[in-house]
């Protein structure tokens, strides 16, 4: 992964993800929380029907697999109260709901002159409602407010400073994402001392809101890391007693509440099968095995009271506590399911084992109260039901623990501590000292020794190592590492000794934004989703009715004679030969299992993918992933674009030449003047090269002239005015915008350089070509591997670049890309896109610059290389961590694979029932004399949702395609 060097250190790799923080935007927000007792996608259905018909919710996404939502909706029509008041009406309980009074920002007020000008700033924010707190700095300038996104947002608060109070507002920052530390207080003898905590806290610059819990004796405190560390903050709480009250604080990890729910979830249905069992294992035996072992199951039959046997009332006994205390929950799922109209698994084993179990009530009365009545009981059909299914859920909670195993991993591999250096002004160590990793502040000094863990994210400033970084983005070779390059947190150092500076701590880190990016990935919905979404709607009414048709098909003709007497076991009547049936299928016919076909699938890719090293953006990616590379009835079309994607993406200057009497040292003063503020890297290229001639010349370069009237022209160069002369920079198209000659000696020296792949830069002062520079960028070592096999794969591929066309086509043909479009701007890059979708085909993009961001959002599925801006890849829908040309051919094929499996799933999900419910009704018991009893309907029930989440681990085992061809 090409990551060294100095560049964009002030910006962690990846951006936050707006779909995963509380709030994305002043106009809509996003809410994610804890739904507990969805049990499949009936019950996800409900809750988005529910929430979707309030307004002010814009969308609603329910993970049947994580149990938890993401409502995005507009705070000024609804509050997140509404939304959560909601959700309950509908029978579910809300857990893990968001506190939404933390919000903070900042706002620079323009024209305060005294005390009273503050305080009237002050007044008018706190007649906002919604602010919490507004502190007004006149030495500043400045007002620092605390409110809740649900009720007001920033735009209001400028508004009530402008209008209400009369003075000039702009905002500064809002500190929706704040790093957060959690402390266990010490020494706390009253609840004043939480007040002087409190206080000492807030008085610290940085530190944006601090909330008390006097039960657990802990402090969380948000703050800016950019101002204030976890130390300081430790050492505030630890200053703030006086010399009666001596305080302590130390690091609290809370608990991580989806790893204790789960496991919690695994105890509750282990439990509840084993004592199932117990009650359920003597009744299948009193009632198959026994009877057919005379005589040691004679003492069954005999009669208490009339024809009421003892096995009949052993059965009764035994069955009840199942019925009604371990098989509550399936009440409850039922009421609830019922109560919001709707029909959910729950129903289904509620009518099924009640129908079993009240019938049984009734043979039970009926041979209780008659001397001659002989029946058949049903009582194991009920508790085998329930225990089958507890059964089921016991193993289906297991398997979907795994399915997060990836993301768990990414979580474990930053190490627990770190050791810091104290430096003295020379630069030799004074101390060294083993802390908590999160206690590391930004611009901390780290030791980091071989075999070792990188704590953060930093800059190398001693030493020399290999890192192996294949954890973060899957590059199996070690990372050669100097004084200036990057580091990323939760790599290893395979060797050599090295100092590091924390340059990103907290969640700003890599590793902790790879991790944010996959959670919002696996709660996203892939569209191949709503199907069973809509399947699941009408799947348990129809299967209602199933099962009243099947008791109808078998008790009416059985009650007329229309099928011999024989089909009927001697111990039935038709009526229960009937009930058999029709229970069977109640129970054999389950919607969990489409529910959990496509999610398992998506979340499990998703952070295999994250292993790897590619960070696929959600079902949505994978899926139009999927339809760039698979879709049969379009154009297989990848849009590659050029600097920094097929090439190294570092040019370098080979050739440099004067065309007129300009002397060199003007010459590349001028050049520098124009270039140093473009963050193009051939921009970048030519600056270092015409410093290094001007050194020679003795020249500093601290020395240069403020150009004027800058302007950028994209994919053709700049253009400015230094002191009185007229300055172009950039590529043939730019002079000949701007009518500028170019002569033979220069249209030659252009074409030789472009024929041999090189980009030519021209500068031009006063209308007069001066110069120019000839960089050249080298093609990347896989990339004609990649452009090869995926021609093998089918898939077409195109290059769009901003660079002349002779280059470009020097490119194309060393990488074996014939279609080539040069010299095209950003919305050009974007319209080649869109002219490639109307031609039928679903298109991809990769790229890596800012200007390819038009083209990653115009393409189906836009691919961003990880070392790109983080503007492209705030852009894309796929982001390639290593900047490796491989792994495009990774995410189409994983994306393959993903989709196939969950196409898998679902005939898993619904071959269970396809064939199942057929042979629960009877079909071929005519023929052939097989029937499925309801325990054994039940135990298929239970195996087809096991089944799915199963199918969706194997993803676990994918190896890249084009990894192992390479070697």
């Amino acid at each position: 992964m090409e990551i060294n060097g100095k560049d964009d250190l002030n910006s962690p790799l990846l951006q936050n993800r707006d779909d995963v923080v509380v709030a994305i935007s002043e106009k809509t927000r996003t809410l994610v929380f804890k739904v507990v007792g969805i049990t499949c996608a009936s019950c996800v259905a409900s809750i988005e029907a529910a929430l979707g018909g309030i307004e002010g919710v814009q969308s609603v996404m329910v993970s049947v697999l994580q149990g938890r939502a993401v409502v995005k909706y507009v705070p000024e029509i609804i509050s997140a109260k509404r939304i959560k008041e909601a959700v309950e009406d509908t029978g579910f309980e809300v857990a893990d709901f968001p506190e939404q009074d933390n919000a903070m920002c900042r706002v620079k007020i323009k024209g305060m002159a005294c005390t009273s000008c503050s305080e009237s700033v002050e007044r008018a924010l706190r007649m906002v409602n919604g602010i919490k707190k507004a502190v007004v700095g006149l030495a500043l300038g400045e007002a620092k407010i605390h409110f809740d996104p649900n009720i007001t947002g920033t735009n209001h608060i400028i508004q009530a400073i402008e209008e209400d109070a009369g003075f000039g507002a702009e905002l500064i920052s809002s500190g929706n994402d704040l790093s957060k530390l959690y402390l266990k207080l010490g020494g706390i003898t009253s609840s004043d001392d939480f007040i002087i905590i409190q206080r000492s806290l807030e008085s610290l610059e940085g530190v944006n809101h601090v909330e008390v819990d006097p039960g657990q004796q802990i402090v969380i405190i948000s703050y800016e890391p950019n101002v204030v560390g976890p130390r300081s903050l430790i050492q505030c709480i630890q200053e703030a007693g006086d010399g009666s009250s001596t305080y302590q604080a130390t690091l609290y990890t809370p608990p991580r509440d989806g790893e204790m729910q789960r496991q919690q979830e695994i105890l509750m249905y282990r439990n509840q099968f084993l004592w199932s069992c117990l009650f359920s294992v003597p009744i299948f035996v009193s009632s198959m095995v026994l009877p057919m072992l005379p005589p040691s199951g004679d003492w069954l039959e005999y009669k208490v009271f009339n024809m009421l046997n003892i096995g009949m009332l052993l059965r009764w006994i035994l069955c009840t506590p199942v019925q009604f205390v371990i098989g509550k929950r399936f009440y409850a799922g039922s009421y609830n399911a019922l109560k919001r109209k709707s029909a959910n698994m729950d129903v289904l084993v509620a009518l099924g084992t009640n129908a079993a179990y009240f019938y049984s009530i009734y043979v039970m009365v009926k041979a209780l109260s008659s001397d001659s009545f002989e029946g058949q009981d049903f009582f194991e059909t009920s508790s085998m039901l329930i225990s089958f299914i507890l059964l089921g859920k016991y193993l289906e909670v297991l398997a979907k623990g795994k399915t997060s195993d990836a993301l768990a991993k990414l979580t474990e591999l930053a190490p627990e501590t770190a050791c810091l250096l104290t430096l003295d002004s020379a630069g030799n160590i004074i101390s060294e000292t083993e802390i908590d990793t999160k206690l590391i502040e930004k611009n901390d000094i780290l030791k980091i020794v071989p075999g070792a863990k990188i704590p953060v994210d930093g800059l190398v400033i001693d030493g020399q190592c290999h890192v192996n970084e294949s954890m973060i983005t899957g590059e199996a070779l070690p990372v050669s590492k100097g004084p200036g390059d990057k580091v990323i947190g939760g790599t290893v150092n395979e060797n050599g000794y090295i100092r590091v500076k924390a340059t990103h701590v907290g969640s700003e880190t890599t590793l902790s934004q790879i991790v944010e990016l996959v959670e919002a990935a696996q709660l996203a919905k892939a569209p191949v989703q709503k199907l069973a979404d809509q399947i699941a709607k009408v799947f348990v009414p129809i299967v209602v009715l199933a099962a009243f048709l099947t008791w109808l098909g078998w008790f009416i003709p059985g009650e007329t004679g229309l099928y011999p007497r024989s089909w009927i076991p001697t111990s039935m009547d038709a009526f229960e030969f009937a009930l058999e049936f029709a229970i069977s299928v109640l129970v054999i016919a389950c919607p969990c299992a489409l529910g959990l076909a496509t999610p398992t699938a998506v979340m499990v890719a998703t952070g295999k993918g994250a292993s790897l090293g590619v960070l696929i953006k959600g079902g949505n990616a994978l899926q139009n992933a999927h339809k760039a590379g698979f879709s049969l009835l379009s154009i297989k079309t990848i849009v590659f674009d050029k600097t920094g994607t097929l090439t190294v993406g570092k040019p370098a200057v080979v050739s440099f030449q004067l065309f007129s009497v300009i002397s060199e040292e003007e010459f590349c003063g001028m050049t520098i003047a124009a270039e140093i503020n473009s963050e193009h890297p051939i921009a970048k290229a030519v600056v270092e090269h015409a410093k290094l001639l001007r050194q020679k010349h003795g020249v500093e370069n601290d020395q240069l002239t403020e150009v004027k009237d800058f302007k950028v022209h994209p994919g053709a160069g700049v253009s400015g005015k230094i002191g009185e002369k007229a300055i172009l920079v950039g590529n043939r198209r730019l002079m000949q915008m701007f009518n500028v000659p170019i002569g033979v000696e220069v249209d030659t020296y252009v074409s030789e350089n472009e024929h041999l792949a090189r980009t030519c830069v021209l500068i031009a002062v006063e209308e007069i070509i001066a110069g120019g520079f000839a960089v050249t960028d080298p093609v990347k070592p896989e990339a004609s591997l990649v452009i090869s096999y995926l021609r093998s794969m089918h898939i077409s591929s195109v290059m769009v670049t901003g660079d002349n066309w002779a280059t470009a086509t020097a490119i194309g043909s060393q990488v074996g890309i014939d279609k080539v479009f040069a010299e095209t701007d950003p919305l050009g890059k974007a319209d080649k896109i869109k002219e490639l979708q109307l031609q039928g085909a679903s298109v991809a993009m990769v790229g890596d610059g800012i200007n390819d961001s038009p083209a990653l959002v115009a393409a189906d599925v836009g691919m961003a290389i990880g070392a790109g801006t983080d503007v492209a890849i705030e852009a894309a829908d796929i982001v390639l961590m290593k900047s490796n040309l491989e792994d495009v051919v990774t995410a189409i094929d994983l994306s393959r694979k993903t989709m196939s499996r969950i196409r898998l799933n679902y005939i898993w999900a619904l071959g269970y029932n396809i064939l199942g419910v057929p042979v629960a009704a009877g079909v071929l018991y005519p023929l052939i004399g097989i029937r499925l009893p309801p325990w054994l309907a039940s135990a298929c029930m239970a195996a087809s949702s096991v089944s799915v989440v199963c199918s969706s681990l194997l993803l676990q085992y994918y190896n890249k395609p084009l990894h192992a061809k390479v070697g």
